[in-house]
């Protein structure tokens, strides 16, 4: 399969693009700039690989949850490629792709949504898929779910961001925390490429954000 995975979902932007099993990325921190750099590195990908966008089989993109107006960047170009070039499509959780990235049989995503709350997932690896068995769900690191059962890795920038309050809500810890781990467009391709082996088939118009909370900001007087 060639696939085209996008990522806005965070203060990082990447595009990669999956051939065959050989994949390549374009990562960067991008701040405020997600929408400056996404389709640069998406032509930056094609002309290093000699393809116009019309021979690949499919885009796939991180729809949420993250950041509000990042996930609408990548969402919108994932559409506009896709529309543009007859191109199906798939959707993956950024939660789901960081725990793939994370190469564990049980791992949780934590990932600072803001507002002192995290959103977390909680995943399995079983014959090679990814089984989502808590979430995605956004909650104050004193509400989160319990851990499974077993040798949990973790990954996500909460961990550190929220480390002492992590550490009261799971005293028993985990086997092993990547706080720097994110989620990448690389493990975007990978996993959309795991859960649909027989090709995307969805269009464009069904790609939607997936939020999970709808509050952007504290008003004043919960502040």
């Amino acid at each position: 399969m060639k696939i085209l995975a996008l990522d806005t979902s965070s203060e990082h932007c990447s595009a990669a693009l999956l051939l065959d099993g050989d994949v390549r990325q374009r990562l960067e921190l991008a701040g405020q700039r997600h929408s400056q750099l996404l389709l640069p590195m998406v032509r930056s990908l094609l002309d290093e690989a000699g393809l116009p966008l019309g021979a690949l089989d499919g885009v796939a993109v991180a729809v949420g949850p993250g950041s509000f107006t990042g996930l609408r960047i990548a969402v919108s170009a994932a559409q506009g490629l896709a529309f543009g070039a007859g191109l199906p499509v798939a959707g993956v959780g950024t939660l789901e792709a960081l725990a793939w990235g994370l190469d564990a049989p049980i791992a949780v995503a934590c990932v600072d949504a803001r507002m002192g709350e995290i959103y977390f997932a909680a995943c399995r690896r079983e014959h090679g898929l990814l089984v989502t068995s808590v979430g995605p769900v956004v909650a104050p690191p004193s509400a989160l779910p319990d851990l499974p059962v077993g040798d949990v890795i973790g990954g996500g920038n909460a961990f550190a961001r929220y480390a002492e309050g992590l550490d009261g809500r799971w005293p028993r810890g985990l086997t092993r925390i990547d706080a720097g781990a994110i989620t990448e467009a690389r493990h975007v391709a990978a996993l959309a490429a795991a859960c649909h082996p027989g090709g995307f088939t969805a269009g464009p118009e069904t790609l939607l954000p997936v939020y999970v909370r709808d509050k952007v900001a504290l008003r004043v007087d919960e502040r």
